[in-house]
Parts: structure tokens; C-alpha cells; sequence
């Protein structure tokens, strides 16, 4: 098993809390079915972070790609016997047409040099009719494509991939759980509230030579900036902060603001400068804390507002009343099998109707034991599939004669 090398293909690196515990787990995952001398590879467009969480040693290397990452990923793809995708928003646009570039990239030349690939419960969401074709092309060339929702597997079959489909769950429902047991709060309610929030109007990011710096991810990326989505994110950070201000007020807690990936922070500042209670928020950011300590905080939590999917992952395990506002298919699809959708999600708009936000959270307060109930269901739920994860990573390596 030591000659097995392996290429894990995400969005590693970018200090985006979800990602990190989801690589985290792939690789504790390999380790586990393939042994210890398993050779992995994680390349990143920021390797400064991705050393953050990750260590390096002699059966584990990370490798630097530029922005402009073709030729790299393709040299990276040919000299592993396997690449596995592992960044959970795999085939959707939502965020970038880029990143489901580069994983249908790294796909097509899997195929084209013979090396093994699979998709480890990763999702699919909205895409444009043109990346739809792309992803049936280059997608139906994956070994096997194990999603973590019905919704996702049912919309690859819908774009006709051909690939063998497999459902079972995301694989950071059990980070840094003792043996995938569940939280057991000690001491009662921790009288914070959460809000793990998202800018939707500075995606998706696009590909183009130049445009304004502050406007730039990463060169030649650029967020989406118009006058309209400008305003949009104001109205965004006014609604938030009068929303935190009421839980001071009416509920008499604290408010946690959430940055789960490091560009999240901006509009968390932007929030707690408009409260008038400053002194009882806080800013708990990625870019200064790992996984594990944002996992820890999510879980204390008396209640969660999110338009993150891990957030939500990450607080099943303490059965955290939550509500979402969601501005892709995957919050809506979690939501959707824990039984909270109907109830307690809400689509983003350029208009949020913020009352309406308010209205679900009060609920979440006012009644977070029946919440949080329906929460533990659907976590026990999730983690029997996501066990089905390393089984049929098992399987599928035992088929190739990489594993015994």
C-alpha cells in the first residue's frame, strides 16, 4: 500500500472552515482503509495556509499551483495512481465557473492517462446550461461519484451523467467527535447566538485580465460588483446588524458573527460597526482560528442563523437550533432532509425581507428544544450514511488492488 499514491483535488487552502475539516477527514479516511504509508498529494493555490491545519511529512506533501493552474494540475494528475475530488461544492457554478474548471479538469485527464478517480461525497448544485453539458462530459468519466444528498445525485443523473452514483452524506458530520458520538452540553445554555453570514452579491467570481483591486480574489479572479449589488450588500449589513441588536435587546444574549471562510470577515466587521450594542458581539474569523476551534464554537451555540453549509454540519452534533438563508442548492438540500426546510429556510434575494428573518429566529429561540430534537434526528440520520463513505471507499480501492 505504500506505492499507492494519491491526489486530493479541492478548495484547499483558502482558510474556509468546511473545507479544511472536510480534508481533514478525507485524509483520516485513507489513512484508515489504505494504512499509514498511503502517499497523498494536496496542491493549493495558498500553501502558507493550507500549513495551517496540515502537516507535512514523509507520506504527505503539499504542492503550490498558480492561479492559472492547467498545466500544473494536469503534470499533478499524471503522476498519481488516483485523484479524488473532496471540496463539497464539486459540480455547481454558484460560487465560480473556475473551481468546476479546474475539478472537470483534473477529471478528463485522469481519464486520459489511465489513473483512478472518484468524486468522495461531494455535491452538485445550480449550473448554467453550457457548464451542465460540461460537467455530463467530463463528470460521466469519474470511476464513481459518491454525493452526499438525494437532491445532488438526482441532478447528476438529470445533466445524464453516466458514472456510477452513490449517495451517502458529508464527510465532517463527525469532526472531532469522540468515537461519532454526540455533544452532550455540560452547564447549561452559553446565551450566544450565532450568525454565520455570507456577502451573496460578491458572487460569482469571475475570470477576466484586469479589473479594480479591491474587486479582486485573486488574480485575474474578480468578485461580481455593480452599483446594484453594492447597495445590496449595504441593506445586507444594516439587516443583520438591527436583527443582532434585537437579540441583545429582546432575547438578552450575545452575538457570535461567524466568518467561516476568511472572506466572510468583511461583512461581519461591516455588521458589529453598525450595532449600537457592540460591547456584546464578537467576531470569531477562519483566518485566525482553525477547524477545530470554529467547530468548538459552533457547537456552543444556544442558537444558529447560517448561510453556511458546515456551519450547519459542524453544530448538528449538539443538536444547535438553526435556521438558514441560503443562496444555493446546498443549505436548502440539508435543511430539506433534516426535516427544517419548509419551516426554517429561506431563499437569499437582493431584498432579503429581514422580518421574515427575524420571524424564524425567534422561533428557533422560542421553541429550540422541539428544534433541536428535529436536529439530533436528522444528525443521527446523516451519520448512519456518512459511514457508508470508507466502505465504499474500501471497495472501490479493493476492485483496483489498492487495498486488502
Amino acid at each position: 500500500m505504500g506505492e499507492l499514491k494519491v491526489l486530493l483535488v479541492g478548495y484547499n487552502g483558502a482558510n474556509n472552515t468546511g473545507s479544511e475539516a472536510r480534508l481533514l477527514k478525507v485524509i483520516d479516511d485513507l489513512r484508515d482503509v489504505c494504512g499509514p504509508d498511503v502517499h497523498i498529494t494536496v496542491p493549493s493555490l495558498n500553501v502558507r495556509n493550507l500549513r495551517r491545519y496540515l502537516k507535512e511529512d514523509q507520506h504527505l506533501r503539499i504542492v503550490s499551483i498558480p492561479s492559472i493552474f492547467h498545466l500544473a494540475l494536469r503534470r499533478l494528475v499524471r503522476d498519481n495512481d488516483l485523484m479524488v475530488l473532496v471540496e463539497g461544492s464539486c459540480y455547481m457554478d454558484t460560487w465560480t465557473s473556475s473551481l468546476l474548471g479546474a475539478y472537470l479538469w483534473a477529471t478528463r485527464f485522469a481519464h486520459r492517462y489511465g489513473k483512478g478517480s472518484l468524486a468522495y461525497a461531494v455535491d452538485a448544485g445550480d449550473a448554467r446550461p453550457r457548464n451542465a453539458k460540461k460537467i455530463r462530459r467530463h463528470a460521466s468519466k469519474t470511476d464513481l461519484l459518491i454525493m452526499r444528498t438525494y437532491n445532488a445525485a438526482e441532478r447528476m443523473r438529470r445533466w445524464g451523467v453516466e458514472a456510477p452514483i452513490e449517495v451517502t452524506a458529508d464527510t465532517a458530520f463527525d469532526f472531532d467527535l469522540d468515537e461519532g458520538r454526540p455533544i452532550q452540553r455540560k452547564g447549561g445554555a452559553s446565551g450566544k447566538v450565532g450568525l454565520a453570514l455570507v456577502d451573496f452579491h460578491l458572487w460569482p467570481v469571475v475570470a477576466r485580465p484586469i479589473g479594480r483591486r479591491r474587486n479582486c480574489y485573486r488574480w485575474p479572479y474578480y468578485f461580481s460588483r455593480s452599483r446594484e449589488r453594492c447597495l445590496a450588500s449595504e441593506r445586507l449589513a444594516e439587516g443583520f446588524a438591527r436583527l443582532a441588536d434585537d437579540v441583545v435587546e429582546r432575547r438578552g444574549k450575545g452575538v457570535v458573527l461567524i466568518s467561516m471562510e476568511e472572506l466572510d470577515e468583511p461583512l461581519a466587521i461591516e455588521v458589529k460597526r453598525r450595532m449600537r450594542h457592540v460591547d456584546r458581539c464578537t467576531i470569531f474569523s477562519s483566518r485566525e482560528h482553525n477547524s477545530h476551534e470554529m467547530t468548538a464554537a459552533l457547537r456552543e451555540l444556544d442558537a444558529l442563523v447560517t448561510s453556511r453549509y458546515h456551519a450547519a454540519v459542524l453544530s448538528t452534533a449538539a443538536a444547535v437550533p438553526m435556521m438558514a438563508v441560503g443562496h444555493d442548492r446546498r443549505l436548502e438540500d440539508l435543511f430539506e432532509e433534516l426535516g427544517l426546510k419548509d419551516e426554517l429556510f429561506m431563499p437569499a434575494s437582493l431584498d432579503l425581507d429581514m422580518r421574515e428573518v427575524g420571524r424564524r429566529l425567534d422561533i428557533i429561540l422560542s421553541e429550540g428544544e422541539r428544534v433541536g430534537g428535529n436536529v439530533r434526528k436528522g444528525f443521527e440520520e446523516q451519520m448512519e450514511r456518512m459511514a457508508r463513505n470508507k466502505v465504499l471507499l474500501k471497495g472501490y480501492l479493493s476492485e483496483r488492488g489498492w487495498c486488502v
